[in-house]
């Protein structure tokens, strides 16, 4: 059997990386960016970071910020027609998974027209060009979206979110730079650094409560661990911590960070009957002492703790107040329809999905 690895053509890493942006623009021969990015980022002189190197080395840009926190399938085709109208050549993404997502479905449907209606990309869309090029400068370490092929876009009218998967999104350049991330307030930062936590448990444990405080190690080990985090998931998938947490994001707005992290210790109780001795490595990474001495109930329920404190020691809330018994057929019927709910280890019903979500009341 032979595995598929998909990667950007480049990545930069460390302090300073964002200087490259400008070497690679020149090199590709570009000659017009779109700069996509959301208005808080704008706002906070995050995005100034790079439009003040494209000024400097006279790059031409026009920038986009019409980009919810959960974008929609309007922002996307705004996006489109912004594109268009700016006549750039290629893309910059800046932000976290928003901004990266907006602009993958951009890109697509650039090179691929039919499918500007945005919905018939859902699931392994049959595309036929690769999108627009994209330079991805990620601003949280979370998503991974810089080095993923999958994209998330809400349907307003229906309430729900749907996954894009497709190899056509890759972006070609991936400038991971955590001085990008060190504005972040700690609450996003915490969000986001949860949103990763589920992607790769064992990496990004080691770096969260650093990088919420800020610490220079903390925010190296997170910018370079939610990338290998994202070259994992990509090429092998996710499961119903993040199916359900894109119908709450869908329903109620709620961030995409913080409904992972809800989630994921509820689900962990959920699929640790089926998960062999790994929960036992999760303890470990975790910092859990004494796991080699326990019981498979033991550190099975230690690993579960131990991701429940992380999530509480970083201020993510364990209830959702919005919830509603009424909503929970719903939410459900969502979250098992969801691209992402195959990759769970352990299936799931409709009522098993409810069940979940009742925890959350």
């Amino acid at each position: 059997m032979a595995n598929r690895i998909m990667l950007n053509q480049t990545s930069y890493h460390g302090a300073g990386a964002i200087a490259e942006i400008a070497t690679e623009a020149k090199a590709h021969g570009f000659k017009k960016a779109l700069v996509c990015s959301d208005p808080d980022l704008i706002k906070f002189n995050v995005t100034s970071k790079v439009t003040d190197i494209l000024d400097k080395e006279g790059l031409a840009y026009e920038i986009y910020s019409d980009i919810k926190a959960n974008p929609t399938i309007e922002n996307v085709q705004h996006g489109v027609q912004a594109f268009k109208n700016s006549g750039a050549d290629y893309i910059i993404a800046i932000g976290g998974g928003s901004s990266m997502d907006t602009s993958k479905a951009i890109g697509i449907i650039i090179a691929n027209p039919e499918f500007e209606d945005v919905r018939s990309l859902e699931g392994v869309a049959p595309t036929k060009k690769p999108c627009v090029p994209i330079i991805a400068v990620p601003t949280t370490a979370g998503t991974a979206a810089e080095v993923t092929i999958n994209y998330v876009v809400t349907d307003v009218e229906k309430k729900r979110k749907f996954v894009c998967v497709d190899p056509h999104d890759m972006p070609i350049i991936a400038v991971v730079d955590p001085e990008m991330m060190s504005s972040m307030p700690k609450g996003l930062t915490a969000s986001t650094g949860m949103d990763a936590l589920t992607h790769a448990i064992e990496i990004i444990s080691k770096s969260l409560r650093g990088a919420v405080e800020n610490t220079k190690e903390g925010r190296e080990g997170m910018a370079l661990g939610q990338y290998i985090a994202g070259m994992g998931f990509s090429n092998v998938g996710l499961g119903i911590a993040h199916s359900m947490a894109h119908t709450l994001g869908a329903v109620y707005d709620t961030p995409h960070g913080v409904a992972c992290a809800m989630m994921l210790p509820i689900v962990m109780e959920y699929n640790a009957d089926c998960t062999g001795e790994k929960y036992r490595e999760i303890a470990r990474a975790m910092g859990v002492e004494g796991v080699d001495n326990m019981s498979q109930e033991e550190y099975r329920k230690a690993a579960v703790d131990a991701v429940r404190k992380l999530s509480e020691d970083v201020g993510i809330p364990s209830k959702l107040e919005a919830l509603k018994e009424e909503d929970l057929q719903f939410l459900a019927e969502s979250a098992h329809a969801d691209a992402c709910a195959p990759g769970n280890p352990k299936d799931a019903s409709v009522e098993d999905l409810k069940d979940l979500f009742r925890k959350l009341m």
